[in-house]
């Protein structure tokens, strides 16, 4: 595809983006509108006239300012000005039919509440999603400049630590997430946006690592009052399939919504899309008469094997006893109704009841199976952190590093999933569920 063609696309996508999202405002403000009168005659045709009004008018608006022109995923003054503008545009429409009764509502105090209504309904939905489209762009610029950096903690609290972490920050080598402090008064305060942990002996700072999903070194400055807590670092090795499951940084409140969460939204899911998981199973076995689930171990929280559960999408017996990665929609091995599933996430449906069992949450990291994880360990061994919480449905890592298919997307997904790890919080996987679900709508393949 040339450039040209890759533009018109795009143009082509921003125009149904935004024609979708400002309907749905015109349909909330016709909604609100039925919602606040008397029950109105023929309120089904009204409905139907309002959204075809609010439908012409738009795409006058977008056509007229050339709002769609705008292709690019950062929002401005001049592409939210004719945004706007085209959007006051569709007012114009839906007031002229108004005038002209083609739409007609109970009373002007009610029509001038729809129009109200829609402009400022509209305008949020198109501005909040290209908003959002933003901070996804600026976001995915700045995870791939933290991947490949050593990750590392700065001893000491004054001024040569902050400047110290300042530096070594900028200089694009380190990425410095905190600072030890040997004063208990000091533990949990944040200096600017980094956290400062007590550590006055070796357990401490093992503690610390593991919290952390492990670090690269401990940078020190020249101030003789920040010194090293005694008792130093620690080459030991721990095994990785016996190590204890040990507390992250997620509060306990935070666990219980969690997993209140996970337990919730996945039975309610399973009841929903029942139908849905039915078709499929009865599609796969019509293709080749074989099993329609296929289930795999996998190591999970603890380090402790569980049965994953998925819809086959691949000829009985691909891998012939083999692991083998999926290589991408022109896998030789894929079935015609595997392809289909692949492409619409379908297949990770029965993955539904692990999430409900407790192997998997719905936000993680993805789960691996031991033949890969020794070859991840083998490069970079602080991949046993992340048995301290539940694999995931999806990930922050998928988010960015899409499918894995060969070791070194591997070793860039464990630095994604360690900063997950580091950052994991009731909020941080809200963010991720909303970015997962931007790039759903944008039509990103992972």
């Amino acid at each position: 595809m040339t450039k040209n063609e890759k533009q018109y696309a795009s143009r082509g996508l921003i125009l149904f983006q935004d024609t979708v999202l400002s309907l749905l405002g015109s349909l909330m403000a016709i909604l609100l509108v039925r919602w606040m009168s008397d029950p109105i005659p023929g309120y089904t045709i009204l409905l139907l006239k309002w959204l075809s009004a609010a439908l012409i008018g738009t795409i006058l608006g977008i056509l007229a300012t050339k709002s769609h022109n705008n292709i690019k995923t950062y929002i401005s003054y001049t592409s939210a000005m004719r945004t706007s503008w085209a959007l006051v545009i569709k007012s114009g429409v839906l007031l002229l039919a108004m005038l002209t009764g083609l739409v007609k509502l109970p009373s002007i105090s009610y029509a001038a509440m729809a129009l109200l209504a829609d402009l400022i309904a509209s305008i949020f939905f198109v501005l909040y999603l290209r908003f959002s489209l933003a901070s996804l762009s600026r976001e995915t610029q700045r995870v791939q400049d933290q991947v490949g950096k050593k990750t590392a903690l700065v001893m000491g609290t004054g001024h040569a630590a902050v400047d110290l972490a300042d530096e070594s920050a900028a200089s694009g080598d380190y990425d410095v997430v905190g600072f030890l402090s040997a004063d208990p008064s000091m533990s949990g305060r944040l200096i600017g946006n980094r956290m400062v942990y007590f550590c006055c002996e070796e357990k401490d700072l093992q503690g610390i690592m593991q919290r952390l999903g492990g670090i690269d070194c401990v940078l020190f400055t020249k101030d003789p009052e920040d010194g090293f807590p005694k008792g130093g670092g620690s080459d030991k090795k721990e095994d990785s399939r016996n190590m204890a499951v040990q507390r992250d940084g997620m509060s306990f409140v935070g666990h219980v919504i969690k997993r209140s969460f996970d337990v919730s939204l996945s039975g309610l899911l399973l009841l929903v899309f029942a139908p849905v998981m039915l078709a499929c199973a009865l599609a796969i076995r019509k293709e080749d008469g074989g099993s329609p689930l296929y289930s795999q171990e996998r190591i999970g929280r603890g380090g402790k094997p569980f049965m994953i559960h998925k819809f086959r999408s691949m000829r009985i017996n691909a891998e012939n006893g083999q692991p083998a990665l999926y290589s991408g929609e022109g896998d030789e091995r894929l079935t015609k109704v595997g392809k289909f599933l692949r492409q619409h996430h379908l297949d990770e449906l029965p993955q539904l009841w692990n999430v409900f069992r407790g192997d998997m949450s719905f936000i993680g990291y993805r789960p691996e199976r031991m033949f890969y994880i020794e070859q991840i360990m083998e490069k970079n061994p602080r991949y046993q952190y992340l048995y301290q919480i539940r694999p995931g449905v999806t990930s922050y890592a998928t988010l960015y590093n899409g499918y894995t298919d060969t070791l070194e997307k591997m070793l860039t997904r464990l630095d994604l999933d360690l900063y997950y790890l580091r950052n994991h919080s009731v909020m941080f996987d809200v963010k991720v569920l909303w970015m997962t679900f931007l790039n759903i709508m944008t039509g990103k393949k992972f």
